[in-house]
């Protein structure tokens, strides 16, 4: 969790996924995150969270329904998403922070 705690405290906004391997809706996400960062390249970060092996940081953001989707800026939650995201949607709210 020490690249999670310095990835998001970073300038540079980092998406984090929390997720779970036993979540459909999860499995979703890898192909629409890599969209994301193609599109976005070095604007952005990202990070995957296992719930099942994080329950702190679950814990923590109040991940109450996965996926969830946060944006964190210098340690903030700029933004959240409970619920499968679109590309688009998660690229624009990266570029609103940049």
């Amino acid at each position: 969790m020490s690249q999670f705690h310095e990835l998001i405290n970073r300038n540079t906004p980092t998406l984090v996924d929390f997720y779970a391997d036993w979540c459909a809706p999860c499995r979703l996400m890898p192909p629409i995150l890599k969209d994301v960062k193609n599109e976005l390249g070095e604007q952005v970060n990202v990070l995957k969270v296992d719930v099942e092996k994080n329950r702190k940081a679950a814990s923590k953001y109040d991940i109450r329904s996965i996926p969830t989707l946060l944006i964190f800026k210098n340690g903030k939650v700029m933004w959240r998403k409970t619920g499968v995201a679109q590309a688009h949607e998660i690229t624009k709210a990266v570029k609103k922070m940049s």
